[in-house]
């Protein structure tokens, strides 16, 4: 079979502006970013049609080092949707530059199920992510400014919570000292760099209802404190219309297309380990105001992604999600069963069975949540019958549905049977109305408790003093209502990497929190979890090269 890059170079794609037009977009409001790309104004949102469109989630079983393929199976569904003769639209996150460079090499899909032109999507694509990081960096330099101009005055912040952006993997970047020379330099202090999917910036584009939602959030950013314990904020410095000038267009959703020309909107990319891990809310309103059908992903596994799909996403906007499916695969359930990661492609019948308990707790908390449920097997070439049929048996005792993908080889006609029964369950088994974890009205403490013990199984909870202090200061702020965004590692439903399986009865420790007033969360991040992650032993930019004028090693 043809490598990712193959398979998108040789195929053909549709000029943007009728890929647009096939769906209902007059071609007048289509702003090209050349041929294939194009930016789509937010005023075409219809919610009268939002409401009348089906709102599918795509999440997975925990995630593993061999990959679960959930934004292949999230493309796939929306190719085979569209076979059966649905309207179906993927709205998806755009990837960040880290991850493509560092372990991944990409994240537009994989095979025959990609969306194009997917060089173009994991590089520098519209610019959204340049926006973004401009944007955070712009506020950090015009605060350091402010104080440096200001301190002849007697003015100071006793605590400074903006850091810095970059949306490249450099570990070197997360403690460092600025001003440091002469006095014409600024001011000497400590800051650091988070990647730009964990910025709040970041977090308020994907949140934002339109232009003027966007200027009051970024208004309400909290940069630090001052002296006498009040927050000073993007409104006090007096540039919230400087910074939404910069993000002005990066705001508008971007249309691309399927391998197979149907249309898709990928915008926004935060970070479902350390942000809040959904597309843009805005994209997925464009999608359902002109698909019948919307396949929308949220990051890693439904512990993370799904949680805070629901319990931010959903809560902010009102969306109701007529079905989650549930993307397993035999590799990745095996390694939650114990199996060794080089020994996962070898059938193991055992291992298969030890790790459908990490599906099982999954399938429980989205039940939780009042969700019709399909679990979706994305077929490798080294699976066995045998052991798709022990999941398939496993899935109709739980009772939920079970379908085989195929889309990485087949494209649309291999996600058929996935498609017919998402659209099946959905037109014949009415969903039920979202249950939250958590009340609004709930401390933020027994909202970080209720995810920690109900969702990941953690028997205690345990809080820095520094977390707890800041806890208090929530409350006295009157933000305590804000949904809690938890970020900690994807590899385990504990803080704990090296925990796999359906691990219970643990502690769980919260080392900080982050105020997040611009975004309306509160981030708490638990474990040795970073905003900031390092590049491995042998980064995926050792692969990447221009080769007779073409882009290899991306996928």
């Amino acid at each position: 079979m043809k490598s990712d890059i193959e398979i998108a170079r040789t195929t053909e794609l549709k000029k943007i502006k009728q890929v647009a037009e096939e769906i209902g977009i007059p071609r007048d409001e289509v702003e090209n970013y050349g041929r294939y790309i194009a930016k789509i104004p937010d005023y075409l949102i219809d919610d009268e049609k939002v409401k009348k469109s089906n709102l599918i989630l795509v999440t997975a079983i925990t995630a593993t080092r061999a990959g679960i393929g959930k934004t292949t199976v999230s493309i796939g569904l929306a190719l085979g949707l569209n076979k059966i003769g649905k309207k179906a639209i993927v709205a998806l996150r755009e990837p960040s530059l880290g991850p493509c460079f560092g372990m991944k090499g990409g994240a537009a899909g994989g095979g025959y199920a990609q969306v194009l032109p997917m060089e173009k999507i994991n590089l520098h694509f519209t610019g959204d992510f340049h926006a973004i990081t401009s944007a955070h960096n712009m506020i950090a330099a015009l605060l350091d400014n402010y104080l440096y101009q200001n301190q002849s005055k007697g003015f100071g912040l006793k605590e400074i919570l903006w850091r810095r952006v970059l949306d490249v993997n450099d570990r070197s970047l997360r403690s460092i000292v600025v001003g440091l020379g002469p006095k014409s330099n600024g001011i000497t202090q400590e800051s650091g760099f988070d990647i730009t999917p964990a910025s709040e910036i970041m977090a308020i584009l994907c949140l934002s209802k339109d232009v003027q939602d966007l200027r009051r959030r970024i208004e309400n950013i909290i940069l630090g404190f001052t002296y006498d314990n009040k927050p000073f904020t993007v409104k006090d410095l007096g540039v919230a219309g400087a910074i939404t000038v910069l993000l002005k267009e990066a705001l508008h959703p971007n249309l691309v297309q399927t391998t197979e020309n149907t249309a898709a909107f990928v915008h926004g990319g935060p970070f479902a380990n350390i942000a809040h891990g959904c597309n843009s809310l805005l994209a997925t309103k464009m999608a359902m105001t002109f698909g019948d059908y919307v396949i929308t992903e949220a990051g890693f596994g439904a512990d993370l992604g799904a949680e805070k799909f629901y319990n931010i996403k959903c809560r902010k906007s009102g969306l109701q999600p007529k079905l989650t499916v549930i993307v397993a695969t035999a590799q990745g359930l095996k390694m939650h069963g114990g199996v060794s990661l080089d020994r996962i492609k070898e059938p193991n019948l055992e291992g298969l069975k030890e790790g459908l308990r990490n599906l099982d707790k999954h399938v429980r908390n989205l039940r939780a949540f009042g969700q019709n449920i399909v679990v979706a097997f994305n077929k490798y070439a080294t699976d066995s019958e045998e052991e798709i049929e022990l999941l398939r048996t496993h899935c109709n005792e739980l009772g939920v549905g079970f379908a085989v993908n195929n889309a990485f080889s087949q494209g649309g006609e291999g996600a058929v049977e996935l498609a017919q029964l998402v659209a099946d369950t959905v037109e014949n088994n009415p969903s039920k109305p979202l249950q939250f974890t958590y009340k609004d009205t709930d401390s933020v403490q027994q909202k970080i408790e209720k995810i920690a013990t109900g969702i990941y199984g953690a028997s205690i909870v345990t809080y820095s003093s520094s977390a707890r202090n800041l806890m208090k200061q929530i409350g006295e702020l009157g933000i305590s209502h804000y949904p809690v965004c938890i970020a900690k590692t994807q590899y385990s439903f504990s803080a704990d990497p090296k925990i796999y399986g359906a691990v219970n009865n643990f502690e769980f420790h919260i080392k900080d929190i982050v105020i997040n007033n611009g975004a309306e969360m509160i981030v708490a991040i638990a474990g040795e979890i970073l905003r900031m992650p390092g590049l491995p032993k042998e980064p995926q930019a050792q692969h990447i090269d221009i080769v007779d004028g073409h882009i290899e090693g991306l996928s």
